[in-house]
């Protein structure tokens, strides 16, 4: 039998390093295994899934150095590899599950969705669906759909005992079926959800192990009721642990940066990211820190890796980041440094910033140290020169990177127009709103174009800094960050 793995991001955001840590440890195995290492894209949230998130999925994890057999971008015998390119399929198997007595059609709304997940809270119950649509005669059903009236298909759940599957890291795992809901299996505008387009894909490319997060344990029972109601062998499965940030959380970008084009953009070696991500619950067997991808293919043993946490240390990474950037040879750490300091056009974005303001080329670092080197640590007396309070520093810093997370369109345009309409909300001048966010980014109470420097650096280290500003300022508690949420909302709509 080949082993086959896959990975399945889904193309909504920026590249994620927990999505790079799955990719190797599912690349290392297949390797050791002389297998195949696929790559599939689930973009059915058509909503948020766009064509320039999949390719920075491409270009980052190919940066860190993983590399797939099958996918979107290179083919393969069990394509598409897209799942918004497998609709009819999915339909297809959603629509045997209702004719074998296994999923039903279901006509609720969304209001009448909502109304009931209220009650059931009121009354301190679990929420799931209460089966109202379960009674519907096919007839009935058949009438509807032909009247054009909105529907998805739900899966039949059991209501007693619980359900037992195995874990490869876990062991037996048993998770009663009250804690399961009735999952939609086919949305309203004919995508299948996960769990029905995961086992569907899995079966039809041959997936023999999955390898994934921890996160989506709770979602077994789902996906051992459908490989039962298809009559198909479940792939085994091995759910990794999560990154965690060093107060034991689930890693987020609240606390850690968590895009992998952040640490390619702040001057990190791809292959001592891999080395490190390679240690998040594996470790070689004579317990070594420094190797390479080639040396953990040789020694890989999926019993070597570890169901506890493992805690992202961006110190430890800096240190062995430092290890290989010191065995460079000096031709090589010059090519390195060349490569990352002028690579990406970097050097050809910044001249139109600096060009007009630049009359020495010595005048030039002084310039831009900030947008090619750290900006460097901020004290609260950082901030005095805005004028404002720190209260009212932190709410336009919070509200502002509230603004950037959700902004996806990255031009000096786009953020001046997003920045300049929350300003006028919060009713503040946008110089005063503007203040803050310029020490944030640069340091300094002037700089080269707020918007422009904002757009060299990328979202991923902007709003690092930006998080970084508002620690300085001593942070906001968790009282606080309700109220400035619920504000934000209502700024906002």
């Amino acid at each position: 039998m080949k082993i086959r793995t896959r990975i399945a991001p889904s193309p909504t955001g920026d590249p994620h390093v927990g999505t790079a840590y799955v990719a190797l440890i599912n690349q290392a195995f297949t390797k050791s295994q002389q297998g195949e290492f696929i790559l599939r894209i689930e973009d059915t949230d058509q909503e948020r899934s766009t064509a320039a998130s999949e390719q920075a999925i491409f270009d980052a994890l190919r940066w860190a150095g993983i590399e797939w057999d099958e996918g979107p971008d290179v083919g393969g015998e069990f394509g598409p590899y897209r799942q918004s390119e497998r609709r009819e399929i999915y339909a297809r198997y959603a629509q045997q599950l209702v004719e074998g007595g296994h999923a039903f059609v279901c006509f609720c709304s969304r209001e009448r969705l909502d109304d009931v997940r209220r009650e059931q809270q009121a009354n301190g119950a679990t929420p799931r669906y209460d089966g109202h649509c379960l009674g519907l005669t096919p007839a009935e059903v058949a009438d509807r759909v032909a009247a054009g009236e909105p529907h998805v298909i739900r899966m039949k759940v059991p209501v007693e005992g619980v359900c037992r599957f195995s874990d490869g890291l876990r062991g037996d795992v048993e998770i009663p079926w009250q804690q399961v809901d009735m999952q939609v299996l086919l949305k309203t505008d004919g995508f299948p959800t996960y769990h029905l387009a995961v086992v569907v894909d899995d079966h039809l490319m041959e997936i023999t192990h999955v390898l994934r997060g921890e996160e989506w344990i709770n979602s077994m029972p789902k996906h051992v009721l459908l490989y039962q109601h298809f009559g198909w062998d479940m792939p085994l499965h091995y759910h990794l642990p999560l990154l965690r940030n060093p107060d034991k959380s689930k890693m987020s970008k609240r606390k850690n940066p968590t895009s992998i084009n952040y640490y390619r953009d702040i001057g990190f070696l791809p292959e001592a990211l891999l080395n490190y991500l390679a240690m998040m619950g594996w470790s070689m067997p004579d317990e070594r820190e420094i190797f390479s991808f080639d040396e953990m293919v040789a020694q890989f043993d999926l019993d070597r890796v570890t169901p506890r946490g493992p805690v992202f240390d961006m110190e430890k990474l800096r240190w062995l980041n430092g290890q290989y950037l010191r065995a460079l040879s000096p031709d090589d750490f010059r090519e390195r440094t060349l490569e990352w300091l002028l690579g990406n056009d970097r050097l050809a974005r910044l001249v139109p910033m600096i060009q007009e303001r630049t009359e020495r080329f010595s005048d030039v670092i002084p310039q831009v140290h900030y947008l090619l080197g750290d900006r460097g640590d901020l004290r609260a007396e950082d901030f005095t020169p805005t004028r404002g309070s720190t209260e009212g520093n932190l709410r336009i810093l919070y509200h502002a990177l509230a603004c950037l997370e959700e902004t996806d369109d990255w031009t000096s345009e786009a953020l001046y127009g997003r920045l300049r309409a929350l300003a006028d909300a919060m009713d503040i001048k946008i110089r005063d709103f503007l203040a803050p966010l310029f020490i944030a980014i640069s340091g300094q109470t002037t700089s080269l174009p707020l918007f422009d420097s904002m757009v060299f650096l990328g979202r991923d280290v902007t709003r690092v800094r930006v998080r970084s500003a508002i620690d300085a300022l001593g942070g906001v508690g968790k009282k606080a960050t309700k109220r400035l949420e619920r504000e934000y909302r209502d700024l906002t709509g």
